[in-house]
């Protein structure tokens, strides 16, 4: 007899390690587009600690007044008190 016959390859070792290797490559195309569609860092989170960046008060008010919740007396008299009480810079 011949010894081909008697021979495996190895064929279970593909077998096992191929849907590992499928998995793999799967999640890494998932990870990356994750981080491409993620925002920016410094614009929407606070870099470092990775929390959301908190709006500034003009912020606030530019948006409330942008939606209409306040009209134009209302959003002039915000923004000359916001820059009446702004804190001094040390």
């Amino acid at each position: 007899m011949s010894q081909v016959m008697y021979w495996d390859g190895g064929g279970w070792a593909w077998m096992a390690f191929m849907p590992l290797l499928w998995i793999a490559l799967i999640g890494l195309v998932v990870w990356v587009v994750v981080r491409l569609t993620q925002h920016p860092a410094g614009r929407d989170t606070d870099h470092e600690r990775g929390q959301p960046r908190q709006e500034t008060p003009e912020e606030i008010l530019d948006r409330r007044f942008a939606s209409g919740e306040i009209d134009a007396d209302a959003y002039t008299e915000a923004r000359e008190h916001l820059a009446a009480h702004r804190p001094r810079p040390r």
